[in-house]
């Protein structure tokens, strides 16, 4: 059987179709109190099969205090990652406890078995069964949906973005959504940016180009709107209904480049956006480095920005 398309460590593609995913460590859902929270995984959809880890932080037994909801949605290009990979896990848990949030991070459906829209179908889904759950299951009765907010990071982030979309056009929506904040934005488009270009035949732009493949549906091109953000079909009112957005970028990343295209793509269209740099870091350092003080510092930024809401 020969080899198809490979992201070395993580992806091969054979030649009959099939995928090898490369899992790196995983940690289980824990009620050990002992790092400040507790965690479970929930199933939201059987059928597809949709899952979600729910982190929420230590309280006094007595404790009534609502907590504000973040909904997470990890990168991977489409078609790695789970909210069960050890990073996101250790990441996400310290987020809730210095956040005062709970933080719901879901698990769709990865291409290329499933291409697009199909991440975004899922994730939107994961909303509602949020919304229906609030008041029955047990975690989620101290939830306050009035400040729910949305992040991801690369591709995540572009869920994210999709689902804000999603939800403006659905009159049946029965969420609002207080804020997003994107982290190391994963967006492309058929015309390649100077950067890229430098990097004609490189393993960046080489990465980049196995995803978009792997992920957009077949016999699209890079200006499908779920890779070409430009694309959106959106009226001026419904941009000046987005949310407040926080676009998190990284001074090393490849992907900067883009991050800084979207945040700058929204100014004049959303109310209220912001742009983050992380000086020194790399693409989703805080994926693998969960524990640094880069990610300390993130945490600290994203809990000021829900707090504001």
């Amino acid at each position: 059987m020969s080899i198809d398309a490979e992201m070395p460590v993580f992806l091969r593609v054979l030649s009959d179709g099939s995928i090898k995913r490369f899992v790196p460590e995983i940690a289980p859902a824990s009620n050990d109190s002992s790092a400040g929270y507790f965690s479970k995984d929930v199933v939201i959809d059987t059928s597809k099969p949709i899952t979600a880890r729910i982190f929420i932080p230590n309280a006094p037994a007595t404790s009534s205090a609502r907590l504000p909801v973040l909904a997470y949605f990890h990168g991977g290009g489409f078609c790695i990652g789970s909210t069960t990979w050890l990073g996101y896990h250790h990441f996400l848990g310290d987020l809730c406890l210095v956040a005062q949030c709970i933080v719901f991070s879901v698990d769709y459906r990865l291409a290329p078995e499933n291409r697009l829209p199909v991440a975004y179908e899922d994730c939107y889904a994961s909303l509602e069964w949020l919304s229906r759950s609030n008041g029955t299951d047990p975690w989620l009765k101290r939830s306050d949906l009035s400040r729910l907010f949305l992040s991801g990071d690369s591709a995540g982030a572009n869920i994210a973005h999709h689902v804000v979309i999603r939800a403006l056009q659905d009159a049946t929506c029965p969420m609002s959504i207080a804020g997003l904040m994107s982290i190391h934005p994963y967006f492309g488009s058929k015309r390649r940016t100077e950067k890229e270009l430098a990097d004609e035949g490189g393993k960046n732009v080489g990465s980049n180009d196995l995803f978009w493949r792997l992920s957009i549906p077949e016999g699209s091109d890079r200006d499908y709107p779920g890779c070409n953000f430009e694309m959106a079909r959106m009226s001026a009112d419904e941009w000046r209904r987005f949310p407040p957005v926080v676009v998190h970028v990284a001074e090393l990343d490849f992907l900067k480049e883009r991050g800084m295209m979207y945040a700058e793509f929204l100014k004049g269209r959303v109310k209220e956006v912001e742009l983050v740099e992380a000086k020194g870091e790399q693409h989703v350092y805080h994926v693998f480095h969960p524990k640094s003080e880069a990610t300390s510092l993130l945490h600290k930024q994203m809990s000021h920005f829900m707090k504001r809401f």
